[in-house]
This record gives structure tokens, sequence and C-alpha cells, in this order.
């Protein structure tokens, strides 16, 4: 029996060998081609574990994994022309994975590279498409997303021919040359002076309109505040001389005496202004007696 364990530890040693070549794991990024003598057999798009023949030696069975992500490619700076002349230098990318890996191994060999170079052209001449078909403004504007639509749309059936399915375009970057960029840039500033201009012009014929209605209603406030304050002047001097009759009819020499001081009061205020009176004046009659008699008359002189 001792003698049989290096026989079984070889037989052992070739089953693990021989099971070690015949599996195969797919994650589940992947996707597996099943190759037997170069004919495709079987695909595998599962995560699992899976066999084969072993060894493949002979070309037996082979298997060639393909991923199975979204995968992206980026296509180098293109210059393009829009339907007015103008140029664009363009830089986009698409979004893409392997949807049918049978149809891939038959077209490219499974080979990405062989596949995006293939997508290249397509990808430059589809962007080309559909820059020509729009006017300058046009990859500016909202109508940017159709036209990255429009490319995808237009790479769809090429791509499905390779074993891929396009996800999405994108157009990461759409710049003027360096010429139409200056063209561009001048007619801009042009357009925004201009535009400046205008709302100025605006501005200042509102504030004409703002000064002209203010003007108006000051105008009318201080006309309506001089005819009241007129009106109350009226009513107030009517008023006052209403009560100077009555205070002369109840006494005039009061009423009399009453004005005289108040006169007095008014009259010889400090205001800088000097008088020159006869002490005899009618004015001071009141300086002569408490009821204002008249001056008294000079005593004429006795002849000798």
């Amino acid at each position: 029996m001792a003698n049989r364990l290096p026989i079984f530890a070889v037989i052992a040693a070739v089953i693990l060998m021989l099971l070690y070549s015949a599996i195969f794991v797919v994650n589940a990024k992947q996707q597996a081609i099943v190759l037997r003598f170069g004919e495709i057999v079987d695909v595998k798009t599962e995560p699992g574990i899976y066999f084969k023949a072993p060894f493949g030696f002979l070309d037996a069975d082979n298997v060639q994994m393909i991923d199975k992500r979204v995968l992206r490619f980026d296509l180098d700076d293109i210059r393009v022309q829009v339907s007015g002349g103008k140029f664009y230098d363009v830089d986009a990318f698409m979004a893409y994975r392997i949807s049918d890996a049978r149809r891939f191994r038959q077209a490219v060999s499974g080979d990405i590279s062989l596949a995006e170079a293939r997508l290249r052209t397509r990808f430059d001449a589809a962007l080309r498409r559909v820059y020509g078909l729009r006017g300058f403004e046009s990859a500016l504007s909202e109508e940017r997303a159709s036209m990255m639509r429009e490319v995808r749309d237009q790479l769809r059936p090429d791509a499905t021919s390779l074993g891929l399915e396009i996800e999405d375009v994108r157009i990461r970057r759409t710049d003027l040359t360096q010429d139409v960029s200056q063209q561009t840039f001048e007619r801009m500033s042009a357009e925004r002076l201009a535009e400046a201009e205008r709302l100025r012009a605006r501005g200042r014929e509102a504030a004409q309109r703002i000064q002209a209605r203010a003007d108006r209603e000051v105008v009318e406030t201080v006309a309506e505040a001089r005819k009241e304050s007129e009106i109350l002047r009226g009513e107030g001097e009517a008023e006052r001389n209403a009560a100077f009759a009555n205070a002369f009819q109840r006494d005039p020499e009061f009423f009399e005496f009453y004005r005289s001081m108040n006169a007095y009061t008014e009259a010889l205020q400090d205001t800088g202004t000097t008088m020159v009176l006869s002490p005899d004046s009618e004015f001071f009659r009141f300086f002569r007696s408490a009821k204002g008699g008249a001056a008294p008359t000079p005593t004429p002189a006795t002849a000798q």
C-alpha cells in the first residue's frame, strides 16, 4: 500500500491540473467567448464558474475574456465646418459597451483597439455631418443636446455591426478657431455695447418720466398748500378783525391803549432801525397821558 502512495499522488496532481485547466471564472465585469479550433462554441455573459476542454492545446478550447462594462472612447480634437463656412474645434467622446460578444469577435477578433479605430472614422464623419447641417450659433445654443443625440443615432447602426452598443455621445467642448473667435468677440462686443446703450436710453427716458411726474406732483402739492394757507390766513384775519371789533366795542380807550402798546413793542424792538420822532408826536401820546390825551398847546409869549 505504501508503494502506491506516490502513484496516487501523481494521479491526484494530474486530476487537479486537468481541473485547473478546464475551469475558468467569469466575473461581473466580464463575458467570455469559448473557442474550439478557432470557432465560437459558446458565450458566457453571466458571472460564474465554467468548464472547457483542459489545456487548450492544439487550439482545442480557448477562452477569450471580453469586457462587459461601459467603456469610453475620446475622439481627438477635430476641426469641423458649419453651414455658414465657419470652423469649430470640437472635443467629443462616446460611451459604449460590447453588447454582442459573438459579433464583436467575428467583426474585429475581439480587439477593442481595432473596434475603436473603426468607430473613430465613423464618429468623426457623424460629427462633421451634424455640424455641417447647422449654422454658426447652433453648437452654442440649446440645440447642442439634439446634436449629440443625432450623432449617437448615426453611430448606432455601425456600432451594432461591430457588436457594440452606443450608450451616449457627449460634445465636451466646442471652441471657435482663433480667427472666428476674434470676429465673434468683436461682433458680440458690438452687440453688447448696443444693448447697453439701449438700456441706458430706456433708463434716461424712465428717469425723465419720473422726474416730470415728481415735478408735477410738487407743483400741485405746493399750489394746494398755498390755496389752503390763503384760506386759513383769510379765516384767521377775519377772526382777528372780529376780535378787534369786539374789543373796540367793549372798551374803545383800552383798545387804543392796547394797540399802541403793541405798536411800541414792534417799533422799538432791537431791529437796528433808528427812529427820530418828536416827543409831541401822536405816536407817543400815551407817554404823555395814561388816556392818550392831546399834546399841550404851547403858551404864547407875553408882550413887554
